[in-house]
């Protein structure tokens, strides 16, 4: 019933003219894809907006943790975000505040999700949870976010941070129920909070406690997410034993493949395009490094660039060739990414 109410919660902010939109985008995806002909007639029904390339802890298939970014790390401006919102606001449904590093970071994250909410678009985040204490919790709340996931990958501190480096599982429990309290307390019916379990070899037998704990804190759903790794070919010390919850199988010569066979399209390319913090526009999650850049938001709309010459060319290459990017081999499409 919690994850129905989240749901419709999501369908109450859908415009006539949002979901116009999507029937394009829609329309316009599924005849490329027939045709191996990229047209793009809609506008995107989501975004991932970065708050900030800094993060806290030091995970390591993350580049933001290792520190090992290309591109200079700091903070989305407010004023940016609002201009970025402006500009997409009658037709976007969905905006993810995160890509790279920890939100709560940037001083005004919680400020750019409130105007977000103020145009009546379905807000969400992804945090460790480390900076929830109790006014950034009520903050949350007050913000009108409507998704809140936290990422706990142990239920006890030694198997949490084999992972979650740097990390103390101490905060994110306190931090999880602090949200709560503040649920309860202004009598509100977001941010629907998720625990987000990342399955990896050292945490595998730990799914059930977490379940447990999640329950005892009154988190309302908990979903098992598939781990990406970067070197897999020859096996990996985070791949999970049991392969239910493994993005990877090992072929007949042992080697590791991605499970699932990868099409000469992409979903993602048409309806969900990343907005880094200084304002490139990416083709989507998996390029963290933001190497495909589509163009940038500097005296240019965001229009212009989702029907320029360069992304047209891209999403051509996706429909022709995409084995041959290098940000689509290591991609998940295809492959269970939540087990439950």
């Amino acid at each position: 019933m919690i994850a129905i109410s989240d749901q419709i919660n999501f369908l109450s902010k859908l415009t006539p003219r949002r979901i116009a939109n999507m029937l394009l985008v829609y329309f316009s995806y599924h005849y490329s894809k027939a045709t191996t002909k990229p047209i793009q007639l809609g506008l995107p029904i989501s975004i991932a907006i970065e708050p900030t390339t800094a993060c806290n802890l030091g995970c390591p298939e993350c580049p933001s943790g290792l520190k090992q970014f290309t591109r200079k790390t700091g903070n989305l401006k407010i004023e940016f975000n609002k201009k970025i919102i402006d500009q997409m606001a009658d037709t976007l449904a969905y905006i993810t505040f995160y890509f790279q590093g920890e939100p709560y970071i940037n001083p005004d994250f919680l400020a750019m999700v409130k105007y977000a909410h103020s145009k009546n678009i379905y807000t969400s985040t992804s945090t460790n949870a480390h900076f929830l204490d109790d006014k950034n919790a009520r903050a949350t709340i007050e913000s009108g976010l409507d998704r809140l996931i936290i990422s706990i990958d142990g239920a006890t501190q030694e198997i949490y941070e084999q992972y979650r480096k740097q990390g103390e599982l101490n905060k994110v429990i306190a931090g999880a129920k602090n949200i709560v309290k503040w649920k309860l307390k202004l009598k509100s019916k977001t941010p629907h909070v998720i625990f987000q379990f990342l399955v990896v070899r050292p945490n595998e037998h730990q799914i059930s406690k977490v379940k447990k704990l999640a329950k005892d804190i009154g988190v309302d759903e908990v979903k098992l997410k598939t781990a990406q790794v970067y070197d897999y070919e020859n096996g990996n010390k985070l791949i999970p034993t049991n392969a239910k919850y493994s993005r990877y199988k090992q072929s007949k010569d042992g080697k590791y493949q991605i499970k699932g066979k990868q099409q000469n399209a992409c979903w993602r390319l048409w309806h969900s395009p990343v907005i880094t913090w200084d304002g490139h526009i990416v083709p989507c999650c998996f390029d963290k490094d933001a190497k495909h850049q589509m163009g940038k938001l500097n005296g240019v709309s965001f229009k212009e660039i989702w029907k320029n010459d360069q992304y047209h060319s891209f999403r051509n290459k996706v429909m022709k060739s995409r084995q041959n990017i290098d940000i689509c081999k290591n991609c998940s499409e295809g492959t269970k990414v939540w087990i439950n």
